[in-house]
């Protein structure tokens, strides 16, 4: 299957919407942990071209396509890392970043959580599936 201009913005929006509802989902989730019964998730606007740049994984999803899940997902959770530290530091330096995990004993440079690994390993295999031809056009 050829990749197309196309594809690749579609793929984009499918992820930049995807990650935008987990973060929101997540962000309420620590709400609930909080027992602030409003729920509140947030976002950033920043975060939708984060979560869409996903798009770029799906050359390396047909690479991949043969191998177990464990190991496509740990190579996507490799890959969302470098993204997540390259976008954070890029969004610190000029003051932007919507994120700063320097409260979690796990943070490299306050822009990646290590103990974030399994939700990056699970979103990227969702990214994958939501990529896929098998998941619709």
């Amino acid at each position: 299957m050829k990749y197309t201009f196309g594809t690749f913005f579609k793929n984009f929006l499918k992820c930049g919407l995807a990650g935008w509802c987990m973060e929101i989902l997540f962000t309420s989730a620590d709400s609930l942990r909080r027992r602030d019964m409003t729920l509140k998730g947030t976002t950033s606007l920043w975060m939708f071209p984060i979560y869409g740049s996903a798009a770029l994984l799906a050359p390396l999803s047909r690479l991949l396509a043969k191998m177990p899940a464990w190991r496509r997902g740990l190579a996507y959770m490799g890959l969302i890392f470098s993204a997540e530290y390259l976008s954070g530091r890029f969004l610190s330096k000029h003051r932007f970043c919507p994120w700063d995990y320097r409260r979690s004993r796990w943070n490299i440079s306050r822009v990646v959580r290590l103990d974030y690994a399994p939700c990056w390993f699970f979103a990227g295999l969702l990214f994958e599936h939501l990529m896929s031809s098998r998941s619709g056009r």
